[in-house]
């Protein structure tokens, strides 16, 4: 039980004892001593307990220990904390959300440990962390426990998981303001120690943050301690360079690349034609339904006719690992909105005239969708990105191909909302078109928003319509 009612008495002194300096003090009713060698020790301690009533703490009647103590000796450490709160997360969040934790505790774990020597290698020890540690499957029980306590993990998985559990912090310990410290500069950097982006900072730096919440929750931690820790990130500069962005020659171009190389890259045509022409994200073209399209009807001169987009449902690539279901994608709403909400892209008859020979060529899906994998599932990364790299290949010089120009299909929905831009459409209706809020277009988008609309031309008429006024 703990207790304020906390008396502190004087040290005694039994010069017929080895340790001859007794400290006494009383919790409740129960009495308690410590005996030490010499007076100092005894006076420091003394000092501790004193230290802890003027802070307030109460004290534990069975120890006579202070909260703050108490609280030490039976903190878990950090690797079982992190494993706990992985837990806890796991029934009520999305699978993308479930990788994302595991991605950033297995970046931060490693850096909370007591001795470096002996560690396993880097890499290996977050593979085991993120897929064996904070990651959750069901036992024969049907309960929901981590992956190494289900399954039999490889032995080097083994013995790196037994070297974390061996050497991990103390969750009191790991709250200390320079372990707090290590732990934000190594998710501040990727694995070969060049600045993490800007965005992947703060989503791990809340899972950090997070994660040391629950342990105030759970009566670990007496308060929060991040706040505390003066810490900025490595500054990156998020701003897209553009001097690799393909442009609309090249867009086309290199969908035709994509067309030339068979079945696939013909049924895949349109499907890179969302990511430009409508700038799509790749879980919202997987998603995409022929009740989405809204095209107009094929009658003479409808092939300069807008269609439009209506998109409500997207398919973010996962892995089988994360989702409930063993599929290797989830089903959920558009990025960052509500589940039901949806977002209308007019689209231009390019991609109209795409859409359309699309529909006629392959059909649907059972479920309406227009792209699928052979066997019917979702369209895999792996597969459109072979695609696209051969048709880089295909029409890139040797020394562009060298360069990171179009290195990328996310590149052709950056060059996208460029084109947008840069034809001088609001940038308002631009973010609200790519699904963007005004800020990140602003952070990614800066260098063509500060030259568009012809600044330096609105400037000089300005001034010169200035330099034109009478005198008076």
């Amino acid at each position: 039980m703990l207790t304020y009612d906390v008396e502190i008495w004087n040290i005694r002194i039994r010069k017929d004892r080895r340790k001859a300096y007794m400290l006494r003090w009383r919790v409740g009713v129960e009495e308690h001593s410590k005996s030490y060698l010499t007076k100092p020790q005894a006076e420091g301690r003394q000092t501790d307990l004193r230290a802890a009533l003027r802070d307030r703490e109460r004290f534990d009647t069975e120890t006579g220990l202070p909260e703050s103590e108490m609280r030490a000796l039976n903190s878990p450490t950090w690797y079982d904390h992190a494993c706990a709160y992985a837990l806890m997360k796991w029934p009520k969040i999305a699978a993308k959300h479930r990788a994302s934790i595991a991605e950033s505790l297995a970046v931060i774990t490693p850096v909370l440990v007591s001795n470096a020597k002996g560690s396993p290698d880097l890499k290996t020890l977050r593979h085991a962390l993120q897929t064996w540690a904070f990651r959750m499957v069901r036992n024969d029980r049907d309960e929901l426990v981590p992956r190494s306590d289900a399954e039999t993990p490889p032995a080097d998985i083994e013995a790196a998981l037994a070297w974390m559990a061996k050497y991990s912090l103390k969750v009191e310990e790991a709250a200390r303001a320079a372990h707090l410290r290590q732990a934000l500069d190594a998710l501040a950097l990727k694995i070969n120690g060049k600045p993490a982006a800007d965005n992947t900072v703060k989503r791990k730096r809340a899972v950090l943050s997070n994660c040391l919440r629950y342990a105030v929750e759970r009566d670990i931690l007496a308060a929060h301690p991040l706040p505390k820790v003066d810490w900025d990130a490595p500054s990156t500069d998020d701003e897209i360079d553009f001097r690799y962005v393909p442009g609309p020659k090249q867009v086309k171009v290199l969908i035709e690349a994509v067309e030339a190389q068979g079945p696939r890259g013909e049924h895949l045509k349109a499907f890179f034609g969302c990511f430009y022409y409508a700038a799509m994200r790749p879980s919202e073209i997987a998603a995409l339904k022929d009740t989405d399209c809204v095209l107009p009807e094929e009658t003479e001169g409808s092939e300069n006719t807008w269609g439009e987009l209506i998109l409500e449902e997207s398919r973010p690539e996962v892995g089988s690992g994360w989702t409930d279901d063993g599929n290797s994608y989830e089903q959920r709403g558009l990025k960052r909105r509500a589940r039901k909400a949806t977002r209308s892209v007019p689209i231009p008859p390019a991609l109209v005239l795409m859409l359309r020979a699309h529909l006629k060529t392959y059909g649907t899906a059972a479920d309406g969708r227009l792209f699928r994998a052979a066997r019917g599932g979702r369209v895999r990364s792996t597969e459109y990105c072979d695609l696209w790299d051969k048709a880089r290949d295909l029409t890139l010089t040797p020394q562009e191909a060298k360069t990171p120009l179009a290195d990328v299909p996310y590149s052709l929905r950056h060059a996208g909302i460029s084109l947008w831009l840069k034809a001088g459409v609001d940038p308002v209706e631009v973010a609200r078109r790519a699904g963007h809020s005004l800020a990140v277009l602003y952070r990614f988008y800066a260098k063509i928003l500060r030259g568009q609309n012809g600044s330096n031309q609105l400037i000089d008429a300005a001034l010169n319509s200035v330099n034109e006024e009478p005198e008076a």
